[in-house]
């Protein structure tokens, strides 16, 4: 999962009722939490709330690796047209080495192939 299709699901932001009608396990790397957490403000107190719930919505938090930075580092590139982040190459990295497809509201995505299923939400 993409942070925009987590923040969806969460803040019942468009794209969020996709997000309901789709059964986890969801894959989440540490560096989209952080976007999530930025995203949500999340102080002290909101962070476990919001870390609760996305346990509760089937979310798995996935290790950023030295293996998934290296992918996410090669993905620049080739998605540097559309302006990609950090953050959405470490989303890719991680669907690249799960051989998954990717949930996203961004539609920037759709426009780079670099051999992973791009799922647009909303």
């Amino acid at each position: 999962m993409d942070s925009s299709a987590v923040v969806a699901a969460v803040l019942e932001e468009p794209g969020g009722e996709e997000m309901a009608r789709r059964d986890g396990p969801f894959l989440l790397s540490a560096v989209n939490l952080c976007e999530v957490l930025e995203r949500l403000a999340a102080d002290d107190r909101k962070k476990r709330r919001i870390l609760e719930m996305l346990e509760d919505i089937g979310l798995v938090l996935i290790d950023f690796t030295p293996d998934l930075a290296a992918t996410a580092a090669r993905l620049k590139a080739p998605t540097r047209s559309v302006g990609l982040s950090l953050g959405d190459r470490a989303c890719l990295a991680l669907a690249l080495r799960e051989q998954a497809p990717v949930l996203t509201g961004d539609r920037a995505w759709s426009k780079v192939d670099v051999g992973v299923e791009v799922v647009l939400i909303r």
